[in-house]
């Protein structure tokens, strides 16, 4: 439509309607006025009809460092939230009252002196007890807790310890986001050592540790969280990560004033365990810089590692002016401790793909074993054929492609340990080829180990 053609129709209109009248001019000008604002609408983009499937705003950016009344805000609104659902959780009376509902309410009979609650009962413990009970109290929750019971009945002692468990885990969770500086679900390295650190005087089994002793405590604690659940080195972990591994588990397990001895060695965050670990770096650093050499960790567990591995390790490795320190040390540590592990395997893989080429073949494993030949000639050892031990590497892996064997191969595989061992270590070469013997009588297997070492008697190194 034209302007003059919409002029005309407004000329029309305002003859038709005239209410008094008024000089050309007056007429004129209103037409323009009238003419302008429809034509600014005209110009003006149609406004796209509201969609249900719109997606809604989702990312709010985190305040900058000079945002400082925006930090505090968020500060306090995630504290004032992160209080409100602590009052939430069931405390200790109203879980002294859920336990004493369920007794008075069990159905009988019993089950190997167990208590048993049907449907029925379950539901009037519901009605009875504590509103904050309710989500616990579901069909859904009942099925998932339903055994082989005759009657229908589920456990009232399996039911008061998934309640327990569930209190527990978000009593944990609360108080690990009071330490998520960010607020986005993450624990950076500084995050988790300042929650380790102030749960130390909480811990009866670490009452013997010294003060100065803190942070290397704190460091070793904290190493095994980020090797376990930050493999890509992101340097940050998800909290939903760290309350679904058992490593919590194993840390709050020292609360326990009378954990057997066993228990302890077996933890890596004992104070038995912690104080080994740091003992063996400080055994190694002979010249006392607080630094591991290549020589120095050379001399590591049995000192029975290749020079070839031990070079990929400081090639591959932060080093500090080609020294290694404690933290790096810990993640070495981790690795051989725990070889059967993903992480652990993923880790020393990365030390074998000398090429980064995401697998190894026969090449690579020829130039990692041409150093386990090499000492095994040292201590007058009739070396073994390479392609016999190619072939059984290759026979245990059982790759996707027969000549190359991805990380992937290796984890599927379980024998990534047994594999990783023959390669970067004499001493586990040897327990592997003398398996057979190994197992019916470890005393003759302990005097073929020796007869090959020589005097330097190199024995399988127990895990902590």
């Amino acid at each position: 439509m034209s302007s003059e053609t919409i002029k005309d129709k407004l000329r029309e209109y305002l003859e038709k309607n005239k209410v008094e009248k008024r000089s050309d001019d007056e007429i004129e000008a209103d037409v323009t006025a009238r003419f302008n604002e429809i034509y600014q609408k005209m110009r003006q983009p149609a406004e796209a009809p509201p969609r249900e499937d719109k997606i809604p705003h989702f990312y709010y950016k985190l305040p900058g460092e000079d945002e400082l009344l925006k930090q505090k805000l968020r500060e306090e609104s995630r504290a004032v939230f992160l209080q409100r659902r602590s009052r939430e959780l069931l405390d200790n009376e109203e879980l002294q009252n859920l336990w004493f509902l369920l007794e008075k309410h069990h159905t009988p009979p019993l089950t190997l002196d167990e208590q048993m609650i049907n449907y029925d009962d379950f539901l009037e413990v519901s009605r009875q007890s504590s509103t904050k009970c309710a989500p616990f109290f579901t069909a859904t929750v009942f099925a998932r807790l339903l055994g082989d019971d005759a009657y229908g009945r589920i456990s009232i002692m399996q039911f008061f310890n998934y309640v327990m468990r569930k209190v527990w885990l978000h009593q944990t969770r609360i108080g690990l986001s009071l330490y998520d500086v960010a607020g986005q679900g993450y624990l950076k390295e500084s995050d988790l050592e300042n929650y380790i650190l102030e749960l130390i005087p909480t811990l009866p089994q670490l009452d013997g540790l010294e003060k100065s002793f803190y942070s290397f405590y704190v460091c070793t604690a904290v190493r095994k969280f980020f090797f376990f659940l930050d493999p890509l080195r992101t340097g940050k972990i998800k909290i939903q990560d760290v309350l679904a591994c058992s490593f919590l588990d194993d840390l709050l397990e020292l609360r326990d004033e009378d954990l057997s001895k066993d228990m302890q060695d077996s933890n890596w965050f004992s104070a038995p365990s912690a104080l080994r670990v740091y003992g063996q770096y400080l055994n190694l650093d002979k010249d006392h810089n607080g630094m591991l050499s290549k020589e120095e960790l050379g001399k590591y567990g049995t000192g029975t590692l290749t020079d070839v591995f031990l070079d990929r390790v400081f090639q591959e490795c932060l080093t500090y002016d080609g020294e290694m320190d404690y933290k790096t040390y810990l993640d070495f540590v981790l690795a051989l401790e725990n070889r059967k592990e993903p992480q652990a395997l993923a880790y020393l893989f990365k030390l074998l793909d000398i090429r980064n080429q995401g697998f190894i073949n026969e090449f690579i494993i020829n130039y990692f074993f041409r150093a386990i030949q090499e000492q095994m000639k040292v201590h007058a050892q009739e070396p073994v054929s390479f392609h016999d031990v190619k072939n059984e590497i290759f026979d245990m892996v059982k790759p996707a492609e027969e000549t190359r064997i991805t990380l992937k191969d290796l984890v599927n595989s379980g024998q990534g340990e047994t594999v990783t061992s023959i390669l970067i270590d004499l001493n586990g070469f040897w327990t592997y080829e003398n398996r057979e013997v190994l197992v019916p009588d470890l005393g003759e297997g302990d005097e073929l180990l020796d007869e090959a070492a020589g005097s330097d008697k190199p024995t399988t190194e127990e895990k902590p």
